[in-house]
């Protein structure tokens, strides 16, 4: 016969209760700017235009057709998939292999190496504009990789551009998970005559899976959401991703806030499926990360 144990609550002190209003004040002002886009964006602009913004009614889901239609949205919503997903495994296929030399091996750049790829992430992507500008527009490719016979104005540009950027982060992060793995698993692995690919791809690999799973969420995400290199680098609208697509739904002289925040959330809607798709993975994998070492 089991006996329940008694439910222990903390005391409420003066501390806790200054913590948990000031984790509720940071929840409500993070969530603020999206309950408004969400509330703006099924609103009829003529309503908000008469009784303003503070204020309820004038109900409509029209905005999110006109907003579809209007910034063509299954285009450009095809155009970030060609772009993000092989960028995102481009990403993780390459920092993996880099994480993994750093982690297995010891030599003298072994710490160079992590720091050349780590510094990508300080520079400021404004300051690297005109010598990568420069370079697109002189890089040519086939033609049937690229309408412009370039570099520029092209998918392939926007990928590697974010793998570029985005490799740093994922080297570091994989570097670090991969160093906390028993090398008693390596040992093993050459005595049975595993090759350094095998050991990579067979061992290291499905051992990282949650740590795998947690860039690629974050990638996918980055990448997806990017708007300055594609804006720089594009100059046909119709290979634009979803996220410069936005562009559309602004006038020259006049611009329908209730459409743009319509557009803005239909523009989020595939980054929040994926999330609660990998969420378990993901909470997984920066839980594992932040227990090793």
């Amino acid at each position: 016969m089991s006996v329940d144990t008694p439910v222990r609550r903390r005391k409420l002190t003066p501390q806790r209760l200054l913590l948990h209003g000031f984790l509720i004040a940071v929840s409500l002002a993070w969530l603020f700017p999206i309950a408004w886009a969400v509330l703006t964006s099924l609103r009829s602009y003529d309503y908000t235009a008469a009784n303003g913004y503070v204020s309820f009614g004038g109900w409509t889901f029209d905005n999110y057709v006109t907003a579809w239609r209007t910034a063509e949205f299954g285009q450009h919503f095809l155009n970030s998939l060609y772009i993000t997903v092989p960028a995102v495994l481009l990403t993780l296929f390459l920092a993996s292999c880099v994480a993994f030399v750093i982690a297995r091996f010891s030599w003298k750049l072994n710490i160079v190496l992590l720091g050349v790829f780590t510094a990508a992430n300080l520079l400021p992507q404004q300051a690297l504009l005109i010598p990568l500008f420069r370079l697109f527009t002189e890089v040519p490719l086939p033609e049937f990789m690229s309408d412009s016979e370039l570099l520029y104005d092209s998918y392939w540009g926007l990928i590697l551009i974010n793998v570029a950027f985005q490799c740093g982060f994922c080297v570091f992060v994989l570097s670090n998970y991969m160093k906390a793995l028993p090398r008693d698993l390596y040992e093993a692995a050459m005595v049975d005559g595993a090759s350094i690919w095998r050991q990579y791809w067979q061992v290291t690999m499905p051992l990282c899976r949650p740590a795998l799973a947690a860039l690629a969420t974050l990638e996918v995400t980055w990448i997806y959401n990017e708007f300055f290199w594609a804006t720089v680098l594009m100059r046909t609208g119709d290979k634009f991703p979803v996220t410069s697509s936005l562009n559309n739904l602004r006038g020259e002289f006049f611009t329908d806030n209730n459409l743009v925040s319509a557009g803005s959330v239909l523009v989020a809607i595939p980054t929040l499926v994926i999330f609660f798709m990998l969420q378990r993975h993901f909470v997984r994998g920066l839980t594992l990360g932040a227990s090793k070492g």
